[in-house]
């Protein structure tokens, strides 16, 4: 069995959650629950980062203690994550005695080895990142990382000599040994390691600051915090002799050994850190040397998420514009907020975040989609089949969009189909390969199309009007689509834990949700009690919504007057064409999620493209010699999205991005004007 040890960072103990740690936490959750889907032995932690001089400098101003402070603060992450219905193995926290062992036994060795050197040193320090800076660095002077004021100082400490790690750090990543996704976040640390790698201060004076992990070597000096930090991956999985105290504190919860003789040994070549971007430089730079430094192999795999923005402008408290999740959770439920969270962003980049989007998502896909089609489903089981599950009559073979939709959910679940469709033109991938790309904005969509295929047999096979003229007819079309529902529910289970349990009983099903190696359609047992229920997902209107039709018509009675037609001017016109033949092309805004180059091609660009409540499309673009793929990610194109599909290198593109080409023979895409969001009709 292969294993998936999932990590987020362990949040700083200084500030309430906001949906930046909400989202990450989130896609964890959802990514450990797919890797357990695919039958993977799976085991997930997230946890508080305690120690520092942000977090003594606020006690302080508290007039309290910092464990104290951080004792309180801790409490409104672990308590927010189950009502998120987000369920991790392990919560751990920094200033746990099992962690301190670990960092203190880690810091000996290090010592020991000659590889931490105490030296004079001066530089600009920031409190606000906790971090000296070289002069180069600064930007107005001020620390580039938070913009805060930062202060010259001078005085001793330890150093890590992180920089004879640098060459075996680059080959880790050039060989994929170390993994990052997605890949333009490896070039990123690539392009850092481009400079030499300076070695890394590690300390700090008691004089200073006191709240944090004191040096086995040198009891007037504390651990720099994100040394101490980062070992918490270690620790938490029972590394550096953390397995006994781990079991001590956390009894079943804690990380098996299976097999493999220690539970360390099991879980770390599987680890998968989740992570966002402004803290990739110390997961990919400082940590991954730290391990090599110990004789450890440095992490498997990093997923880098992006920022959520209001208006393209990345929250801060500063701007006051962060938004609380539990505000959010509280007024529309967990369930939503999380499949927002998951299908809005593309893992990797940057999302607009705003509670009309949100309402929006939850309207299409929940409950237009989604719960709609169980309502209507189940309402035909309760009125023509005595609420029980029809059994399938025999000699009846289901119509053809049922026979696709049982290809669909076979093909997502990894079996053996021979349904082409969803293989090519429509660009739909088994839910393996998906996951395994962390691509799971993709992965929700391509399960929302068998969710879309099933309300188009309802509306093809119209099994609410045969059942009153050939009822084995209906009982054919119900059961199969309540069979598909059962795979839509099992498949959206990482995103949606508790609606999917709750579907999966509302059609009569009892075992659960199954690995995906274990669903074969036409399981459904028929004769199962459909029980009644009430819908899954109201329908949202955000105050200030004005209602569809009439705006702009005018008031009153009278007939308008008929204007006189114009007579056209004389102009030469190339290829005319008539207005239908305009009228026929369907121009929409897309906001582009992903690009990147096409193996072999010296051309082509391939795009990820949401339109909206038109889904994702992938367009092949052949502007790669005019355009790199950091141009587009994030921006917003104008898109041809009825052009026939057209395979290209092997891959199909479902639609054409609009180019102009200047006199000089250079593509500049046509970019809407304004804030128009994704799927608008350009007329």
């Amino acid at each position: 069995m292969s294993r998936f040890y999932a990590t987020t960072p362990i949040y700083y103990a200084n500030g309430k959650p906001h949906i930046g740690h909400a989202y990450c936490t989130t896609v964890t959750d959802a990514a450990t629950r797919f890797h357990r889907l695919l039958g993977d032995e799976t085991y997930f932690c997230t946890g508080t980062d305690e120690h520092g001089q942000k977090v003594q400098e606020s006690a302080e101003k508290r007039g309290i203690t910092p464990q104290q402070h951080v004792d309180e603060l801790q409490a409104s992450f672990r308590d927010l994550w189950p009502t998120l219905n987000i369920e991790p193995d392990q919560f751990i926290r920094t200033t746990e005695p099992r962690h301190k062992a670990v960092v203190q036994r880690a810091l000996g060795q290090l010592f020991e080895d000659g590889l931490i050197e105490k030296r004079s040193f001066s530089g600009w320090y920031s409190t606000s990142a906790e971090r000296f800076w070289t002069e180069k660095d600064l930007v107005d002077g001020r620390c580039p990382d938070t913009g805060q004021e930062v202060v010259w100082l001078e005085e001793a400490n330890y150093f890590f000599l992180m920089s004879r790690f640098q060459k075996p750090l680059i080959e880790a990543i050039e060989t994929g040994k170390m993994r990052i996704l997605p890949a333009n976040r490896a070039n990123e640390v690539l392009g850092f390691l481009r400079e030499p790698l300076l070695d890394l201060c590690i300390s700090r004076p008691k004089s200073r600051l006191s709240w944090g992990i004191e040096l086995p070597f040198d009891t007037d000096f504390v651990t720099y915090v994100w040394f101490d930090a980062l070992l918490n991956y270690v620790t938490a999985i029972g590394g550096y002799g953390a397995e006994e105290d781990n079991k001590a504190a956390l009894g079943d919860k804690a990380a098996p050994a299976g097999d493999a003789g220690s539970s360390f040994a099991a879980w770390w070549p599987n680890v998968c850190h989740f992570l966002g971007k402004d803290i990739l430089t110390t997961h990919a730079v400082y940590w991954p040397t730290m391990l090599m430094a110990l004789g450890l192999e440095p992490p498997r795999q990093y997923v880098v998420t992006g920022w959520w923005l209001m208006a393209d402008t990345k929250m801060s408290k500063s701007l006051g514009n962060v938004v609380d999740p539990l505000s959010l959770k509280d007024k529309y439920g967990p369930e939503v907020l999380r499949w927002f969270l998951l299908r809005e962003m593309a893992v990797g980049q940057d999302a607009n975040f705003s509670e009309a989007a949100l309402v929006k998502r939850n309207n299409t896909d929940l409950a237009n989609d989604l719960g709609n089609l169980v309502q209507r489903t189940t309402a035909i089981v309760h009125k023509h089949f005595d609420s029980q599950v029809p059994a399938l009559p025999e000699g009846r073979e289901p119509s053809e969009l049922v026979e696709s939709a049982m290809a669909l959910g076979d093909y997502l679940c990894g079996g053996e189909t021979t349904f082409e469709e969803t293989k090519s033109a429509q660009q739909i991938w088994p839910v393996a390969k998906t996951v395994d790309e962390l691509k799971l904005h993709v992965t929700l969509a391509d399960i929302m199309t068998l969710v879309q295929r099933l309300n188009q047999v309802l509306a093809q096979d119209q099994p609410f009007k045969t059942v009153k003229t050939d009822k084995d007819a209906a009982r054919v079309t119900i059961y199969h689509v309540l069979e598909g529902i059962r795979f839509a529910a099992n498949l959206l289970w990482p995103a949606l834990p508790k609606t999917a349990d709750a579907i999966l009983a509302r059609i009569g099903w009892g075992e659960g949700v199954l690995p995906l190696s274990e669903m074969s359609w036409g399981e459904l047992p028929g004769g199962a009690a459909v029980p009644q229920g009430s819908g899954l997902f109201p329908r949202y209107k955000l105050e200030g919504d004005k209602k569809p039709g009439n705006q702009g018509e005018k008031k009153g009675g009278g007939k308008a007057k008929k204007a006189s037609k114009p007579k056209a001017p004389e102009v030469h016109i190339e290829n005319p064409i008539d207005y239908e033949q305009f009228m026929a092309l369907d121009l929409r805004v897309g906001d582009v999620l992903a690009a990147e180059p096409v193996k072999k091609s010296k051309k082509l660009l391939r795009l990820e493209v949401s339109l909206g409540e038109m889904g994702m499309r992938q367009i092949l673009a052949g502007v790669a010699e005019h355009l790199t793929p950091e141009q587009l990610v994030g921006s917003k194109i104008q898109v041809l999205t009825n052009l026939q599909p057209r395979k290209l290198m092997g891959m199909w593109s479902q639609g054409m991005m609009m180019l102009a080409e200047t006199p000089e023979g250079a593509l500049v895409p046509m970019r809407p004007d304004g804030n128009a969001p994704a799927g608008s009709k350009i007329a």
